[in-house]
C-alpha cells in the first residue's frame, strides 16, 4: 500500500509540475482576451475582444515620429484613436520584455500585430481597415483553442463588416506559438479570407506602399532592421525581416525575425519599414494592383515569427530557418472552422 501511495503522489506531482510548465491557451477570466504562456512566463495575447484606450497597457514613451511626403494621416490623430479588437499585443520577449506596442500617441490606429489593408474596396466605395475607419473585423464568439505539449494554438473567426451593418468578407487566423527552444520561439500565422459578396478587393496605401501584416513595435535602444530577398534566378528565393534591440524591461539585446511563406501569392511580398515607428511588414499584395477577393474562393497567408534573444541571427541559420517553415515535410496549419456557414 505504501507503494502504491507513493506512486500516486508522484504521479501528482508530475501532473503538477507538468502544468506548471505546459505551453497554454487560456482565456483570461477578466477581460475574455486568449492568453498563451509557457509555464510561467507569458508569451502573448489575442485580443478578441474590443479593447478600449483606457485598458491599453502600454505607458511607455511614444516615438518622435518625424512626417514625411508619403505620410497620409491628418496632423490630429484622434478620428484614429478607435476601439479594436483581432489583433496581437502584447507579445513578450526571451526575458518577459515587452516587444509590441498598442495605442501609440503617433498612429493611435497601430495595435502590435494585426493583418489589415488600408484600402478594401466595395463595389466602387473605399474602407480603411488598417485605421479603422468604415470597414472593421467583429468576432463572431466562433473561436477555438488547442493545447499540445508542443505548442498552443488559437483559432478565431471574424467577420468584416461595412460601416457596422454588412458583413462582406468572413476570416479565421490560427495563431500557434510553440515552447521556447535554444533558437528562440516560432510564433507561427496562417489567415484565412473568404468574401460574402462580390466587387471585394485589397490593396496597399495607393497600391504601393504598406498594406497586410502589420507589426508595431516598441522602440528598443541599439534598434536594427534588417531585410533579404533572395535574387529572383534563385532556387528557393528566400525572404525575411528582422527588427531588433535592446527592449525596455530587458538587460539583453532581443528581437522578432518575420518569414513569408512561398506559397502566399505574390511571393516573395515586398518589405516595408518606417524606422521612426519601429514598424514593419510583408506588404500585400504586389505594389500596383488590387487583389480581388472571390466568393467562395479562400485567400490563404502564412506566416512565421521568430522571437530570438540577441541580435539578428546569422545568415545560414535564417536559411535553415527558413527552410525548414518552407519545408514541403512540414504540415501546414489546418483551419476547422468551416469556410461557409
Amino acid at each position: 500500500m505504501k507503494g502504491i501511495a507513493a506512486s500516486v503522489c508522484l504521479a501528482i506531482i508530475a501532473i503538477c509540475i507538468s502544468c506548471k510548465t505546459a505551453i497554454r491557451a487560456t482565456e483570461d477570466p477578466t477581460s475574455g482576451q486568449i492568453l498563451i504562456s509557457d509555464g510561467n512566463r507569458p508569451v502573448l495575447q489575442y485580443n478578441y475582444k474590443t479593447v478600449f484606450e483606457k485598458d491599453a497597457i502600454d505607458t511607455l514613451k511614444a516615438n518622435k515620429y518625424k512626417r514625411e511626403a508619403n505620410d497620409t494621416f491628418m496632423a490630429n490623430p484622434s478620428i484614429y484613436a478607435v476601439p479594436r479588437s483581432n489583433y496581437i499585443h502584447p507579445v513578450y520577449g526571451p526575458s518577459g520584455e515587452l516587444l509590441t506596442r498598442d495605442w501609440s500617441k503617433d498612429h493611435p490606429h497601430h495595435r502590435g500585430i494585426y493583418w489589415a489593408w488600408p484600402e478594401v474596396e466595395f463595389g466602387n466605395k473605399l474602407g480603411d481597415l488598417h485605421a479603422l475607419q468604415i470597414v472593421f473585423a467583429r468576432p463572431t464568439g466562433k473561436i477555438n483553442l488547442m493545447n499540445n505539449p508542443d505548442y498552443a494554438q488559437i483559432e478565431a473567426e471574424n467577420i468584416w463588416m461595412w460601416k457596422d451593418s454588412i458583413p462582406i468578407v468572413r476570416e479565421v487566423a490560427l495563431i500557434r506559438a510553440y515552447r521556447i527552444t535554444d533558437n528562440g520561439r516560432v510564433i507561427d500565422l496562417a489567415f484565412r479570407f473568404i468574401a460574402m459578396r462580390d466587387s471585394i478587393s485589397l490593396a496597399r496605401r495607393g497600391t504601393k506602399f504598406y498594406g497586410g501584416l502589420n507589426i508595431r513595435m516598441q522602440t528598443p535602444e541599439f534598434q536594427e532592421i534588417s531585410f533579404n530577398r533572395d535574387s529572383s534566378i534563385a532556387n528557393p528565393v528566400r525572404a525575411w525581416s528582422d527588427l531588433s534591440g535592446l527592449f525596455a524591461g530587458s538587460e539583453t539585446k532581443s528581437g522578432m525575425l518575420v518569414l513569408q511563406h512561398h506559397k502566399n501569392p505574390d511571393y516573395p511580398g515586398e518589405y516595408i519599414q518606417y524606422p521612426d515607428l519601429s514598424w514593419i511588414q510583408p506588404a500585400f499584395p504586389e505594389s500596383g494592383t488590387r487583389y480581388k477577393l472571390v466568393p467562395g474562393v479562400p485567400l490563404v497567408l502564412r506566416f512565421r515569427l521568430i522571437v530570438h534573444s540577441g541580435v539578428k541571427p546569422d545568415d545560414a541559420m535564417v536559411k535553415k530557418l527558413w527552410d525548414e517553415f518552407n519545408a514541403e515535410a512540414t504540415p501546414e496549419l489546418t483551419f476547422s472552422l468551416p469556410e461557409i456557414q
